[in-house]
Protein backbone atom coordinates (compact mmCIF):
# COMPACT_ATOMS: atom_id res chain seq x y z
CA UNK A 1 0.00 0.00 0.00
CA UNK A 2 1.70 3.17 -1.14
CA UNK A 3 1.58 6.45 0.78
CA UNK A 4 -1.64 8.18 -0.24
CA UNK A 5 -1.79 11.20 2.06
CA UNK A 6 -4.17 11.46 4.99
CA UNK A 7 -7.70 12.23 3.87
CA UNK A 8 -6.74 12.78 0.21
CA UNK A 9 -8.97 11.36 -2.51
CA UNK A 10 -7.48 8.22 -4.03
CA UNK A 11 -7.05 8.96 -7.75
CA UNK A 12 -4.62 6.13 -8.58
CA UNK A 13 -4.98 2.48 -7.75
CA UNK A 14 -2.41 1.66 -5.04
CA UNK A 15 -1.23 -1.49 -6.80
CA UNK A 16 -0.78 -0.22 -10.35
CA UNK A 17 2.97 -0.65 -10.06
CA UNK A 18 2.47 -4.40 -9.60
CA UNK A 19 0.31 -4.84 -12.70
CA UNK A 20 3.20 -5.92 -14.93
CA UNK A 21 4.72 -9.26 -13.91
CA UNK A 22 8.46 -9.79 -14.52
CA UNK A 23 9.43 -13.50 -14.60
CA UNK A 24 12.67 -14.53 -12.91
CA UNK A 25 15.55 -15.25 -15.25
CA UNK A 26 18.62 -17.37 -14.47
CA UNK A 27 20.42 -14.46 -12.81
CA UNK A 28 17.39 -13.62 -10.71
CA UNK A 29 17.02 -17.22 -9.62
CA UNK A 30 20.64 -17.31 -8.43
CA UNK A 31 19.78 -14.64 -5.85
CA UNK A 32 17.90 -17.37 -3.97
CA UNK A 33 20.86 -19.74 -3.80
CA UNK A 34 20.96 -19.67 -0.01
CA UNK A 35 17.36 -20.89 0.18
CA UNK A 36 17.91 -23.52 -2.50
CA UNK A 37 21.14 -24.80 -0.95
CA UNK A 38 19.45 -25.10 2.43
CA UNK A 39 16.73 -27.22 0.85
CA UNK A 40 19.28 -29.40 -0.94
CA UNK A 41 21.30 -29.91 2.22
CA UNK A 42 18.14 -30.91 4.07
CA UNK A 43 17.53 -33.64 1.50
CA UNK A 44 21.01 -34.82 0.48
CA UNK A 45 23.40 -34.07 3.36
CA UNK A 46 26.30 -36.59 3.09
CA UNK A 47 25.01 -38.05 -0.18
CA UNK A 48 22.19 -39.69 -2.13
CA UNK A 49 22.64 -43.30 -1.01
CA UNK A 50 20.22 -44.81 -3.50
CA UNK A 51 21.68 -43.06 -6.51
CA UNK A 52 25.26 -43.73 -5.45
CA UNK A 53 24.48 -47.43 -5.10
CA UNK A 54 22.66 -47.83 -8.41
CA UNK A 55 23.95 -45.28 -10.91
CA UNK A 56 27.52 -45.22 -12.30
CA UNK A 57 29.34 -41.92 -12.11
CA UNK A 58 29.61 -41.67 -15.90
CA UNK A 59 25.88 -42.28 -16.57
CA UNK A 60 24.11 -39.54 -18.49
CA UNK A 61 20.39 -38.79 -18.59
CA UNK A 62 17.91 -36.52 -20.29
CA UNK A 63 14.34 -35.82 -19.40
CA UNK A 64 11.50 -33.35 -19.00
CA UNK A 65 9.50 -31.86 -16.19
CA UNK A 66 5.85 -31.67 -17.20
CA UNK A 67 2.60 -30.63 -15.58
CA UNK A 68 0.06 -33.33 -14.83
CA UNK A 69 -2.78 -30.88 -14.20
CA UNK A 70 -4.09 -27.58 -15.49
CA UNK A 71 -2.44 -24.67 -13.71
CA UNK A 72 -0.23 -21.62 -13.85
CA UNK A 73 3.55 -21.81 -13.97
CA UNK A 74 5.78 -20.25 -11.30
CA UNK A 75 9.38 -21.10 -10.39
CA UNK A 76 10.77 -22.67 -13.55
CA UNK A 77 14.05 -20.72 -13.34
CA UNK A 78 14.39 -21.78 -9.70
CA UNK A 79 13.92 -25.43 -10.63
CA UNK A 80 16.62 -25.07 -13.30
CA UNK A 81 18.89 -23.46 -10.72
CA UNK A 82 18.47 -26.41 -8.36
CA UNK A 83 19.88 -28.76 -11.01
CA UNK A 84 22.81 -26.41 -11.65
CA UNK A 85 23.64 -26.19 -7.95
CA UNK A 86 23.77 -29.98 -7.63
CA UNK A 87 25.94 -30.37 -10.75
CA UNK A 88 26.93 -27.44 -13.00
CA UNK A 89 27.26 -29.89 -15.91
CA UNK A 90 23.49 -30.37 -15.99
CA UNK A 91 21.86 -28.23 -18.68
CA UNK A 92 18.31 -27.36 -17.58
CA UNK A 93 16.34 -25.29 -20.10
CA UNK A 94 12.91 -23.81 -19.35
CA UNK A 95 10.32 -24.55 -22.00
CA UNK A 96 7.67 -22.15 -20.69
CA UNK A 97 7.63 -18.86 -18.82
CA UNK A 98 6.30 -18.14 -15.34
CA UNK A 99 2.78 -16.79 -15.49
CA UNK A 100 1.81 -19.00 -18.44
CA UNK A 101 -1.10 -21.42 -18.26
CA UNK A 102 -0.23 -25.11 -18.00
CA UNK A 103 -2.12 -28.10 -19.38
CA UNK A 104 -1.67 -31.79 -18.55
CA UNK A 105 1.42 -33.05 -20.32
CA UNK A 106 2.73 -29.56 -21.00
CA UNK A 107 6.53 -29.51 -20.86
CA UNK A 108 7.93 -27.05 -18.34
CA UNK A 109 11.66 -27.79 -18.42
CA UNK A 110 14.12 -30.02 -20.27
CA UNK A 111 17.28 -31.24 -18.55
CA UNK A 112 20.25 -33.33 -19.57
CA UNK A 113 23.57 -34.19 -18.01
CA UNK A 114 25.04 -36.46 -15.32
CA UNK A 115 22.33 -38.85 -14.16
CA UNK A 116 23.44 -38.83 -10.53
CA UNK A 117 23.02 -35.09 -10.25
CA UNK A 118 19.65 -35.10 -11.94
CA UNK A 119 18.34 -37.80 -9.61
CA UNK A 120 19.64 -36.04 -6.52
CA UNK A 121 18.16 -32.69 -7.54
CA UNK A 122 14.80 -34.07 -8.66
CA UNK A 123 12.77 -33.94 -5.45
CA UNK A 124 13.85 -30.47 -4.31
CA UNK A 125 13.22 -29.06 -7.78
CA UNK A 126 9.78 -30.67 -8.01
CA UNK A 127 8.78 -29.75 -4.45
CA UNK A 128 9.59 -26.10 -5.03
CA UNK A 129 8.08 -25.97 -8.51
CA UNK A 130 4.87 -27.73 -7.47
CA UNK A 131 4.42 -25.48 -4.45
CA UNK A 132 4.95 -22.23 -6.34
CA UNK A 133 2.77 -23.38 -9.24
CA UNK A 134 0.06 -24.23 -6.72
CA UNK A 135 0.15 -20.69 -5.36
CA UNK A 136 0.11 -19.14 -8.84
CA UNK A 137 -2.76 -21.41 -9.88
CA UNK A 138 -4.89 -20.56 -6.85
CA UNK A 139 -4.14 -16.86 -7.25
CA UNK A 140 -5.18 -16.94 -10.90
CA UNK A 141 -8.47 -18.61 -9.92
CA UNK A 142 -9.21 -15.75 -7.52
CA UNK A 143 -8.15 -13.10 -10.05
CA UNK A 144 -10.37 -14.66 -12.73
CA UNK A 145 -13.30 -14.84 -10.30
CA UNK A 146 -13.05 -11.08 -9.64
CA UNK A 147 -13.60 -10.46 -13.34
CA UNK A 148 -13.80 -6.82 -14.37
CA UNK A 149 -14.11 -5.36 -10.87
CA UNK A 150 -11.46 -2.87 -9.75
CA UNK A 151 -10.50 -4.95 -6.73
CA UNK A 152 -7.08 -6.58 -6.75
CA UNK A 153 -6.27 -9.89 -5.08
CA UNK A 154 -3.41 -9.55 -2.58
CA UNK A 155 -1.52 -11.91 -0.31
CA UNK A 156 -0.86 -11.81 3.44
CA UNK A 157 1.99 -12.61 5.85
CA UNK A 158 0.59 -16.14 6.30
CA UNK A 159 3.52 -17.64 4.44
CA UNK A 160 5.84 -20.63 4.89
CA UNK A 161 8.76 -19.57 7.13
CA UNK A 162 11.81 -18.93 4.96
CA UNK A 163 9.88 -18.92 1.68
CA UNK A 164 7.97 -15.64 1.85
CA UNK A 165 9.79 -13.89 -0.98
CA UNK A 166 9.34 -16.85 -3.31
CA UNK A 167 5.69 -17.30 -2.37
CA UNK A 168 5.02 -13.61 -2.95
CA UNK A 169 6.65 -14.00 -6.36
CA UNK A 170 4.29 -16.89 -7.15
CA UNK A 171 1.31 -14.72 -6.21
CA UNK A 172 2.47 -12.15 -8.77
CA UNK A 173 2.91 -14.92 -11.36
CA UNK A 174 -0.74 -15.77 -10.84
CA UNK A 175 -1.84 -12.19 -11.45
CA UNK A 176 -2.15 -11.12 -7.82
CA UNK A 177 -0.38 -8.36 -5.91
CA UNK A 178 1.63 -8.23 -2.71
CA UNK A 179 0.67 -6.66 0.58
CA UNK A 180 3.40 -5.47 2.96
CA UNK A 181 6.48 -7.65 2.98
CA UNK A 182 6.73 -7.88 6.76
CA UNK A 183 6.43 -5.96 9.98
CA UNK A 184 9.22 -3.61 8.96
CA UNK A 185 7.97 -1.91 5.78
CA UNK A 186 4.40 -0.78 6.61
CA UNK A 187 2.12 -0.22 9.58
CA UNK A 188 -1.01 -2.34 9.91
CA UNK A 189 -2.90 -1.63 13.12
CA UNK A 190 -4.71 -4.84 14.03
CA UNK A 191 -7.46 -5.58 16.54
CA UNK A 192 -4.99 -6.61 19.25
CA UNK A 193 -3.10 -3.35 18.83
CA UNK A 194 -6.40 -1.50 19.26
CA UNK A 195 -7.24 -3.54 22.33
CA UNK A 196 -4.06 -2.28 23.99
CA UNK A 197 -4.17 1.32 22.72
CA UNK A 198 -7.88 1.88 23.30
CA UNK A 199 -9.18 3.59 20.14
CA UNK A 200 -8.72 3.81 16.38
CA UNK A 201 -7.99 7.54 16.50
CA UNK A 202 -5.33 7.22 19.20
CA UNK A 203 -3.66 4.35 17.36
CA UNK A 204 -3.52 6.31 14.11
CA UNK A 205 -2.12 9.38 15.84
CA UNK A 206 0.63 7.33 17.51
CA UNK A 207 1.44 5.59 14.22
CA UNK A 208 1.75 8.86 12.28
CA UNK A 209 3.87 10.39 15.00
CA UNK A 210 6.43 7.59 14.94
CA UNK A 211 6.38 6.22 11.39
CA UNK A 212 9.31 6.94 9.04
CA UNK A 213 8.39 9.36 6.22
CA UNK A 214 6.39 7.72 3.45
CA UNK A 215 5.36 4.69 5.52
CA UNK A 216 1.96 3.31 4.61
CA UNK A 217 -0.47 3.14 7.53
CA UNK A 218 -3.55 0.91 7.55
CA UNK A 219 -5.99 0.20 10.35
CA UNK A 220 -8.25 -2.82 10.82
CA UNK A 221 -11.92 -2.14 11.48
CA UNK A 222 -14.58 -4.72 12.27
CA UNK A 223 -17.56 -2.34 12.47
CA UNK A 224 -18.90 0.61 10.51
CA UNK A 225 -18.51 2.76 13.60
CA UNK A 226 -14.77 2.06 13.54
CA UNK A 227 -14.70 2.83 9.81
CA UNK A 228 -16.21 6.25 10.46
CA UNK A 229 -13.75 6.87 13.28
CA UNK A 230 -10.85 5.87 11.05
CA UNK A 231 -12.00 8.14 8.22
CA UNK A 232 -12.53 11.07 10.59
CA UNK A 233 -8.96 10.49 11.84
CA UNK A 234 -7.62 10.66 8.26
CA UNK A 235 -6.85 6.98 7.71
CA UNK A 236 -5.02 6.22 4.46
CA UNK A 237 -6.21 2.64 4.26
CA UNK A 238 -8.75 0.55 6.14
CA UNK A 239 -8.91 -3.24 6.46
CA UNK A 240 -12.55 -4.34 6.65
CA UNK A 241 -12.36 -7.46 8.78
CA UNK A 242 -14.94 -10.21 8.24
CA UNK A 243 -17.69 -7.79 7.25
CA UNK A 244 -20.84 -9.05 5.48
CA UNK A 245 -21.59 -7.81 1.97
CA UNK A 246 -24.01 -5.14 3.12
CA UNK A 247 -21.47 -3.66 5.51
CA UNK A 248 -18.78 -3.72 2.81
CA UNK A 249 -21.03 -1.79 0.44
CA UNK A 250 -21.85 0.74 3.15
CA UNK A 251 -18.17 1.16 4.02
CA UNK A 252 -17.43 1.91 0.36
CA UNK A 253 -20.21 4.52 0.33
CA UNK A 254 -19.05 6.08 3.60
CA UNK A 255 -15.44 6.27 2.43
CA UNK A 256 -16.31 7.74 -0.96
CA UNK A 257 -12.70 7.39 -2.11
CA UNK A 258 -11.09 8.93 0.96
CA UNK A 259 -9.20 5.72 1.84
CA UNK A 260 -8.14 2.48 0.26
CA UNK A 261 -10.49 -0.27 1.43
CA UNK A 262 -9.33 -3.86 1.88
CA UNK A 263 -11.74 -6.73 2.45
CA UNK A 264 -10.23 -9.53 4.51
CA UNK A 265 -11.14 -12.59 6.54
CA UNK A 266 -12.14 -16.02 5.29
CA UNK A 267 -12.41 -15.01 1.64
CA UNK A 268 -13.67 -18.06 -0.25
CA UNK A 269 -13.24 -18.48 -3.99
CA UNK A 270 -16.97 -18.93 -4.55
CA UNK A 271 -17.69 -15.59 -2.83
CA UNK A 272 -14.84 -13.40 -4.00
CA UNK A 273 -16.73 -12.13 -7.06
CA UNK A 274 -19.59 -10.72 -5.00
CA UNK A 275 -17.12 -9.24 -2.52
CA UNK A 276 -15.31 -7.49 -5.37
CA UNK A 277 -18.65 -6.17 -6.64
CA UNK A 278 -19.10 -4.15 -3.43
CA UNK A 279 -16.47 -1.72 -4.69
CA UNK A 280 -13.59 -2.47 -2.33
CA UNK A 281 -10.10 -1.80 -3.66
CA UNK A 282 -8.28 -4.86 -2.32
CA UNK A 283 -9.17 -8.38 -1.27
CA UNK A 284 -6.56 -10.16 0.85
CA UNK A 285 -6.53 -13.95 0.83
CA UNK A 286 -4.33 -15.85 3.29
CA UNK A 287 -5.20 -19.16 1.64
CA UNK A 288 -3.07 -18.24 -1.38
CA UNK A 289 0.00 -19.17 0.63
CA UNK A 290 -0.95 -20.85 3.90
CA UNK A 291 -2.96 -23.81 2.66
CA UNK A 292 -2.74 -24.04 -1.11
CA UNK A 293 -2.29 -27.54 -2.63
CA UNK A 294 0.80 -28.11 -4.76
CA UNK A 295 0.33 -28.52 -8.48
CA UNK A 296 1.20 -32.04 -9.64
CA UNK A 297 4.40 -31.87 -11.70
CA UNK A 298 6.75 -34.72 -12.51
CA UNK A 299 10.15 -35.51 -14.02
CA UNK A 300 10.47 -38.38 -16.46
CA UNK A 301 13.80 -39.27 -18.06
CA UNK A 302 15.81 -42.07 -19.57
CA UNK A 303 19.39 -43.13 -19.01
CA UNK A 304 21.73 -43.56 -21.92
CA UNK A 305 22.03 -47.36 -22.24
CA UNK A 306 25.73 -47.22 -23.14
CA UNK A 307 26.53 -45.66 -19.80
CA UNK A 308 24.29 -47.72 -17.54
CA UNK A 309 26.40 -50.88 -17.29
CA UNK A 310 28.98 -51.21 -14.56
Amino acid sequence: IGPLGGGALVTRHPYEEHAVFAPLDAEGASQFDRTLLRALDEDIQQGDLTTQALIPQEAQASGVIASRRNGVLAGVALAARVFALVDPRIVATPQAADGERLVPGGVILRAEGPARGMLSAERVALNLLGHLCGIATMTRAYVDAVGGARARIIDTRKTTPGLRELERYAVRAGGGCNHRTGLYDAILIKDNHLAVVGSVREALERARACAPPGTAIEVECDSLAQVREALDAGAQAILLDNMPLGALREAVAISNGRAVLEASGGILLERVGEIAATGVDLISVGALTHSVPALDVGLDFTLSESHCRR
